[in-house]
């Protein structure tokens, strides 16, 4: 059995290229089940965002033609899909999965939305019946190393858009931002988005100014906001908490003079200043001026950049939070893997002690139902002692990937060392794996009554 992912993301293919692909939300759950139906697809599902089409699946053999279903689904020519597509299997696939799911491999790294993009797609690939305990327990392995990531860094805290610094900023000087007048100085697209994260954290008012009067009215018009005549802009700004100035003028349009004046009309009630035009709107001097914030586009420029330091530390301490979680599924899954050869090494050792006990049951003929259970629990309890070391040794070079170590210990025990899921699943039943990853003991009294020899012994003396 391999674990593949095959896929295009942001970093492989361009959005013209990216959009011939995507699958809305309506048509996922019917593309999942057509992958499914691919001869060697035990298991599946499909991510589909903006930025990445990828496919997830179990499969018989890592020849398994996933690409295919790309090509065949969208009818897509080969020669034009295949040089964007990336393929990765068992280990890779899990580290890969692992990454998106932290957000480690989007396009923002920290961005909290791709997490409940895959839930959201494996949510779609459970009720479509196409995902079974492989990829269960990887899925929920990946939510539980993005959960990590989330709680023990700080990777997702960090503003990394000049226009988020802005708010950021005026946040720390205003405390709220809710009501605060915005005034526009100039209708480019930079302002405008500066300004739109303004309003999305409450800002009040917007006042639009510039010298060509139509786009000044599309701008005020997005904001719901009012237009300011190009020569009452002094007159206006000083109403305003928030000034984004973003001119083509060649020289400084607020000078330190304008902002004495307008601390006086606004009772020195502070005024903050975006300034991220080039050449400067907002002369340096005007932030000497006490509750005058100034801050230019270098300023912000070096705010993100900051942000974006932090993150990538964080980013590094998540990398290495997530190789860990990686060996740890790896390591668990070692070790279900080898449950089947212990379940048969269990049931060898039960076998040998069954026969014993069938050999000597007319001796037992008399004896009281707490006796049975004496021999049962003493002749039980031996053979776990028994078969301690060898299942440990199984379990351990399971853990470390030692096959050779593996294949010995089980050539010495006569028990198969195959690993492969189906086989296991056809030869074992499931409850028997479970109990040989997690063995749970019974009452002496309650071992002995469902056991097939002792019981019939108890049964005699009743």
């Amino acid at each position: 059995m391999t674990l593949a992912i095959v896929g295009v993301n942001y970093k492989t293919a361009p959005i013209a290229l990216r959009e011939r692909i995507a699958i809305s939300r309506d048509n996922l759950a019917d593309a999942t089940r057509a992958l499914a139906a691919i001869a060697g697809v035990t298991e599946c599902m499909i991510v589909s965002t903006c930025n990445r089409v990828e496919l997830l699946a179990a499969v018989d053999s890592p020849d398994t033609d996933l690409t295919g279903f790309l090509h065949q689904h969208f009818g897509l020519d080969r020669a034009l899909l295949e040089p964007h597509i990336y393929k990765q299997t068992d280990r890779d696939a899990v580290r890969h999965l692992f990454r998106v799911a932290a957000s480690l491999d989007s396009m923002v790294v920290g961005e909290p939305q791709i997490l409940g993009q895959v839930k959201e797609a494996f949510a779609v690939a459970r009720a479509a019946g196409t995902v079974s305990a492989q990829l269960e327990h990887l899925l929920q392995s990946a939510f539980a190393a993005a959960k990590k990531v989330r709680t023990e860094t700080e990777i997702g805290s960090s503003s990394v858009s000049i226009a988020s610094v802005a708010v950021d900023l005026a946040k720390k000087i205003f405390g709220s931002l809710q009501g605060r007048t915005v005034f526009l100085v100039g209708a480019g697209k930079m302002s405008e988005l500066a300004a739109r994260h303004l309003v999305q954290q409450g800002a009040g008012a917007i006042l639009v100014c510039n010298r060509t009067q139509d786009r000044a009215r599309s701008m005020a018009d997005q904001f719901h906001g009012r237009v300011i005549p190009y020569e009452q802009m002094y007159e206006a700004a000083s109403d305003a908490d928030i000034v984004i100035s973003s001119t083509g003028a060649p020289h400084p349009i607020f000078r330190r003079e304008h902002g004495q004046a307008f601390m006086q009309r606004r009772r020195n009630r502070p005024m903050f200043f975006i300034d991220i035009a080039v050449p400067r709107d907002v002369d340096p001097a005007m932030g000497e001026l006490e509750g005058v914030f100034v801050y230019d586009i270098d300023d912000l420029q070096a705010v993100a950049a900051q942000h974006l330091a932090e993150r990538s530390r964080e980013a590094s301490d998540a990398e290495t939070l997530i190789a860990g979680e990686v060996e740890r599924f790896h390591q668990k899954q070692r070790t279900v893997n080898v449950a089947p050869a212990i379940v048969a090494l269990q049931r060898q050792g039960e076998e040998i002690r069954q026969a014993e006990l069938k050999r000597v049951h007319a001796r037992l003929d008399g004896w009281s139902a707490e006796q049975i259970a004496v021999v049962e629990a003493l002749t039980r309890g031996l053979v776990n002692k028994f078969l301690h070391p060898p299942m440990q040794a199984l379990k351990q070079a399971a853990r470390e990937g030692d096959q050779v170590r593996l294949e010995a210990v089980c050539e010495e025990w006569s028990v198969s060392a195959a690993t492969d899921r189906e086989s296991d699943r056809a030869a074992t039943p499931a409850h028997e794996v479970q109990a040989a990853a997690n063995p749970v003991e019974k009452p002496a009294k309650a071992r002995a009554e469902s056991d097939p020899v002792i019981a019939a012994a108890l049964e005699t003396r009743r």
